[in-house]
């Protein structure tokens, strides 16, 4: 295959280690300038690549390309589109045809979750569909940990750190103030449909810091009765409690507790606000006296406490997103094998797209403990080797030290689309 340009997106909810990814991408093409040309990043997503909005990152320099690797949030733009059908709507893939013509461009990466991965799929799809020749490989990305085959995704372990550290850092502050003030503190975090993120605050408490903690997982029911029977006895017991509860925990009637009635730009409902929910069901059951807080952005963009396995597991996605491409393959996604548990080690595999794409991975039952509100050693021992090791930024006037590309447009070759 002649040499030929890439294109690279960013897609979905970004996270403190996706540039890092973007990092393991740029870096493993521009050593590979016998077979990639330029990298063309696309604006805000697959967008860019519809409406011809393209980045030049080869302008960019290597230290700065290096500095994405400790850059939280989505150095290019993100954004949630999920293209259809080709059946449904045609015209967008014949536009990316005509947007990849115009820029040569043969190689293409989407860097996302699952939405992103049927989107992949799609357009790895083109050359057989529409005849036009393209390497499309998705490299993983979601913090909500629910993508098939790979042991875990890039994005996770570090919000799994950022939510088990701040689990245990609020309730020795609860801890501290129990006595004549706040009994319960309620903590939300994402998770709409697998409680993989509200597991990671069990890691909170330990053999050497027990911490009364209750999790309120989407793969378990809402029992209210019971709820309120487990914190009434661990306050009895402990004098507080802690709440960790996924934004997608749902009552007996299959609704989720938080659903306000709004869609997002995928049709899936739009959540958030359980955490005052859950708390005013604690307010009401046993007049306790509450605190509760949203994780929301800031567990996915807290680079400053990146588990460093994490980061080193994302730059690895990208680096060889790049270097299945050149060997041949197409509609793959690089993934995370976990070789063992004592010592922790991993090795890079690979997964076929049509097994990836709209498949959620949701928590085992046997992660989850008997009664619902907690987790089993069994999970500890899968998730504690995701949050180890640190990975701090560089720092300048006490403030991390992220760099912004320059992000420099490249000329529009072709007529405006309109979306």
């Amino acid at each position: 295959m002649a040499i030929k340009n890439a294109f690279y997106a960013q897609s979905g909810g970004v996270t403190a280690v996706i540039n890092a990814s973007a990092a393991g991408v740029l870096e493993a093409a521009r050593a590979h300038s016998d077979k990639i040309g330029k990298v063309f990043a696309g604006r805000n997503g697959i967008i860019g690549a519809l409406t011809e909005d393209l980045i030049d990152t080869s302008v960019e320099s290597t230290e700065a390309i290096k500095a994405l690797r400790h850059t939280p949030s989505g150095a290019f733009g993100s954004c949630r589109y999920k293209l259809k059908s080709l059946e449904q709507n045609r015209r967008e893939y014949e536009r990316l045809i005509e947007v990849f013509k115009a820029h040569d461009i043969g190689y293409f990466f989407y860097n996302g979750g699952g939405d992103s991965a049927d989107t992949c799929l799609k357009v790895s799809q083109l050359s057989d569909t529409l005849g036009y020749p393209i390497k499309a490989i998705h490299v993983p990305k979601t913090v909500d940990n629910d993508l098939p085959i790979t042991d875990c995704c890039p994005g996770f372990g570090s919000v799994a750190k950022y939510i088990a550290v701040s689990t245990r850092e609020a309730s020795f502050d609860v801890a501290s103030m129990a006595k004549t003030s706040t009994k319960v503190f309620v903590l939300e975090v994402m998770g709409r449909h697998a409680g993989w993120i509200a597991a990671a605050g069990g890691l909170a408490s330990s053999k050497d810091c027990e911490i009364p903690i209750v999790i309120l997982f989407p793969e378990v029911t809402f029992n209210k009765e019971k709820f309120l029977a487990k914190v009434d006895s661990l306050v009895k017991q402990f004098g507080y409690c802690s709440v960790v509860v996924s934004e997608g925990v749902k009552g007996a009637d299959g609704n989720f507790l938080s659903d306000q009635g709004l869609r997002d730009a995928f049709g899936h409902a739009q959540l958030g606000g359980v955490a005052p929910v859950v708390a005013n069901i604690i307010k009401d059951g046993l007049g306790l006296k509450y605190h509760w807080g949203v994780a929301d952005y800031l567990q996915r963009a807290a680079r400053h406490i990146a588990s460093k396995t994490d980061v080193e597991q994302a730059y690895a996605m990208g680096k060889a997103a790049v270097e299945y491409a050149i060997a041949g393959h197409n509609s793959v996604m690089p993934t995370i094998e976990r070789v063992s548990n004592t010592p922790y080690s991993w090795k890079v595999g690979m997964a076929e797209l049509s097994k990836v794409a709209n498949v959620e991975k949701m928590m085992p039952t046997d992660f989850i403990t008997e009664d619902g509100f907690g987790i089993t050693e069994k999970c500890r021992e899968y998730l504690s080797p995701l949050i180890e090791g640190e990975d701090y930024p560089p720092y300048k006037n006490g403030l991390p030290d992220y760099v912004r590309l320059q992000n420099v447009a490249v000329s529009k070759k072709l007529a405006e689309f309109k979306l």
